[in-house]
């Protein structure tokens, strides 16, 4: 079975591992050239103690002893002799390198009242000095590229990572808004067809035309709603006084069509002197209300009902059931029952799908509470719960 491969998490990889490499070269190359700089400067100051040495070996003279590693040669003195005294071409004076007994000497050759002197200095401690360091910089490179791919590589993490989340809140809001404008478009389409069919033999009914319109002007909020989502910077939507109750009696008739279509009972109820003004965004909680009745809807098999209640469980709050008679699930499932993408096993909607997450989040974002419960075969009841508005 081949894997699908997620076009836009390979993306985010493929330009992790790019941000990672640049990062790694970057800083190689920094410290390659810090240590080209560190060897210049190394030699150049070598160079000047050398030259330090000569000029101070040949102003004491045959008199004083040179300092260490340092030889002073003349054709009629003493002629060490690994150092033999070399004539330089036409007695050219100057300063040279030259190779002997498989150690390198920086000569320089004066001319002293009439005699050629000549300086060695012995370079080998010198050459250890650049061996190590060279040595060293190349120890500290290659400690410097592991560190620096695996430092890229998490700062390329977190670099990437606002994409990812840009990404992945665009995917959410293209499921979202399909989820979201399912129900509407549904409604209408049914509506149509109803209406469609009926003018064909005989007038059309302005109470038809009237939901008809409704059901656009919800579709518009909708949208406008989802567009509103995107914006990165969301202030919190002004509330207003709702009356659940009219939105529950509103909402039962726009599926009132559908749920004739389908066979399927569909009614609300409310408690007497029902107190049920809430503080909250009517377009959201009608939403709400569409997407509980849009999933019992789809789960509830023709000859079954769906029940919608309103009562006051204390002086304080409100709280909204809707029962349905279909195929339910089970109560162990609860838990993950608003999770984004869980999908339940029965029923044409998805009660373990996008919707009840949607619907879970407007819940708690108005300060209130929803709960579910059910039994396989029995039916499902969802129950939110609000504070009530302060008269």
């Amino acid at each position: 079975m081949t894997a699908i491969v997620d076009p836009d998490a390979l993306a985010l990889r493929r330009a992790r591992r790019t941000i990672a490499s640049q990062i790694s070269v970057v800083i190689t190359l920094v410290v390659l050239a810090a240590g080209a700089i560190a060897y210049y400067v190394l030699v150049q100051g070598q160079r000047a103690e050398v030259e330090r040495q000569i000029d101070y070996t040949l102003a004491q003279g045959l008199s004083a002893t040179p300092p260490g590693c340092v030889f002073l040669v003349t054709p009629t003195g003493h002629v060490p002799a690994a150092l033999p005294f070399v004539p330089p071409p036409a007695g050219a004076e100057g300063t040279t390198e030259l190779s002997l007994g498989g150690s390198t000497y920086t000569v320089r050759t004066v001319s002293r009242d009439g005699q050629l002197w000549q300086v060695f200095v012995d370079e080998h401690y010198l050459i250890a000095d650049r061996r190590q360091l060279v040595a060293g910089l190349i120890v500290a490179e290659l400690v410097v590229l592991v560190v620096s791919v695996v430092s890229g590589f998490v700062l390329a993490g977190r670099a990437i990572r606002p994409l990812g989340e840009a990404l992945r809140r665009q995917r959410t809001f293209v499921a979202d808004a399909s989820h979201e404008l399912r129900a509407p478009l549904t409604r209408l389409h049914t509506r149509a067809q109803l209406l469609a069919r009926r003018a064909r033999s005989a007038p059309v009914p302005s109470a038809e035309l009237d939901h008809l319109a409704s059901g656009t002007r919800e579709l518009g909020e909708v949208v406008e709603d989802l567009l509103l989502a995107t914006q990165a910077c969301n202030e919190r939507p002004s509330l207003e006084p709702v009356r659940l109750g009219v939105l529950a009696e509103q909402a039962v008739e726009a599926e009132s069509v559908r749920a004739g279509d389908r066979r399927v009972r569909i009614s609300v109820s409310r408690a007497p002197d029902l107190a049920d003004v809430v503080p909250g965004v009517p377009a959201a909680l009608r939403r709400v209300l569409s997407a509980l009745l849009d999933n019992a809807l789809g789960h509830t098999p023709p000859g079954g009902s769906i029940e919608v209640t309103l009562a006051n469980p204390d002086d304080r709050h409100v709280e909204l059931r809707v029962a349905d008679t279909g195929s339910g699930f089970p109560q162990n499932d609860a838990e993950r029952l608003f999770e984004r993408f869980s999908h339940g096993s029965s029923g044409e909607g998805r009660r373990f799908g996008l919707g009840l997450a949607l619907v879970h989040e407007v819940v708690t974002g108005h300060g209130g509470t929803i709960a579910a419960a059910g039994v396989p075969g029995v039916g499902a009841t969802f129950t939110l719960r609000f504070t009530r508005a302060l008269p």
